[in-house]
């Protein structure tokens, strides 16, 4: 018996411990609402003495509508049972002496003192966690504000561009007069930029890209439109042939990056449509190959095996011109002069697959899980022109009808690209 009371007694002793230490505040009430017992740490939460609060009514801790309701709510559970607040945890506002609210977290549960239902309650100061959270939400107001500054300053660079481009333009066509197609591609270089422009988490990457790969044809269009100038002030019109030459080959590529761009822009704004019709596969594949046959390098070959004949499909075949062009151009730039390049067409399961296949510079491991990635382009192929966009859009197309784009590759042995797409019906 001595050792229990022993026991009991060091348990009182703990239990003492725990309260008069705890840094949270500690409250007890009675079934009236009366605080019994509060420990320091809580007297000091609310600026009193511990002996000021006790046979207080606990609404003398809380703010107006709260202090008024605090009684009623508290004879509603004697009423009727039903617990509000019992054993769930939610923020609050506590009142001190002096009047100051401050932000507190309470969590309050019930129990039972010589058969009398009592209430046992924790407060934390939420001070210092609510300071912390508007300081959050104030950096990141100013943190929109900066982007939104950004964002502004992005658009006077791409509108500089913008009148830099249309100044050319003017330029070009007042000194050399070149045929109505050159002015064309100008105005649909415009026409991009202006797009481009209105797609502001492209814009960064536009300007980057368009800086490395637009100066470079635009400088040879205007040095070779000079030398054109002059050739024929002095009669000298054999040599301008080379350098029409050249004007033509830059705008191709200028006029390749503006659609590949143009295309970007009308995925992200998802209007691009998807024009289903009914057309015989292996005509539509033979007809590719032989339309863009010219496309090789000297010496390159091309072979074709199409293990379909007389199968009709339903797919928008302007698509799926697009997408095979893109590949198609791929293979043959990315080999050598003397490369093999073939086709592969099949269907199978409701699919139709077609397979490009070349032994070119292929990709290296390393960077094949980027491949897909907009303005991405491998580090073998930075000397050779392009915009890193093409096989983005050819998988945002295949997206479009349901089809996939897979793919093998071998640094310096080769690429094979594989995709397929339901037949539809």
């Amino acid at each position: 018996m001595k050792d229990s009371n022993l026991s009991m007694s060091i348990d009182s002793q703990q239990l003492r411990a725990i309260f008069e230490t705890a840094v949270d505040c500690l409250i007890m009430i009675d079934s009236h609402g009366e605080i019994s017992k509060i420990n320091p740490a809580g007297a000091r939460l609310f600026g009193y003495q511990a002996k000021e609060l006790l046979g207080q009514n606990v609404s003398i801790l809380m703010p107006t509508p709260h202090h008024g309701k605090h009684d009623s709510h508290l004879q509603n559970y004697h009423d009727t049972g039903v617990k509000k607040i019992l054993g769930i945890g939610r923020d609050v506002v506590g009142k001190k002496k002096d009047g100051t609210l401050f932000p507190c977290s309470l969590s309050v549960n019930e129990f039972f003192m010589q058969s009398e239902k009592c209430f046992a309650g924790i407060i934390h100061d939420l001070t210092i966690r609510k300071k912390q959270e508007e300081e959050i939400l104030e950096l990141n107001r100013q943190l929109e504000e900066k982007v939104e500054i950004k964002t502004k300053d992005l658009s006077v660079v791409v509108n500089e561009l913008l009148e830099t481009n249309t100044w050319l333009e003017k330029e070009i066509k007042e000194r050399h007069k070149i045929e109505a197609a050159l002015r064309n591609n100008e105005l649909e270089i415009w026409k991009s930029l202006e797009k481009e422009k209105e797609l502001n988490y492209l814009k960064s990457n536009f300007v980057s890209m368009a800086s490395h790969e637009f100066r470079t044809p635009l400088s040879t269009i205007l040095s070779s439109t000079t030398l054109i100038a002059k050739y024929l002030e002095n009669g000298s019109i054999e040599k301008t042939e080379r350098h029409f030459t050249r004007v033509m080959s830059s705008v191709k590529h200028l006029t390749e990056m503006l659609d590949d761009l143009l295309s970007l822009t009308k995925l992200a704004e998802g209007t691009i449509p998807v024009n289903r019709e009914r057309f015989m596969i292996h005509e539509f594949c033979e007809e590719f190959m032989e339309m863009n046959r010219g496309l090789l390098k000297p010496n390159q070959g091309l072979s074709k095996k199409i293990n379909t004949c007389n199968q009709e499909v339903f797919l928008d075949k302007k698509l799926l011109n697009h997408i095979l062009l893109n590949l198609f151009s791929n293979a043959i730039k990315y080999s050598k002069d003397d490369g093999k390049i073939k086709c592969e067409v099949a269907i199978a399961d409701q699919q139709l697959a077609i397979k490009i296949i070349d032994e070119g510079i292929g990709i290296p491991l390393s960077e094949q899980k980027h491949l897909f990635t907009k303005f991405f382009r491998g580090a073998n192929v930075i000397n050779i022109q392009g915009t890193g966009l093409g096989l983005n859009i050819v998988r945002e197309y295949l997206e479009v009808m349901n089809g996939t784009i897979e793919f093998e590759s071998i640094e310096n042995g080769g690429t094979t690209f594989t995709i397929k797409i339901p037949l539809g019906k």
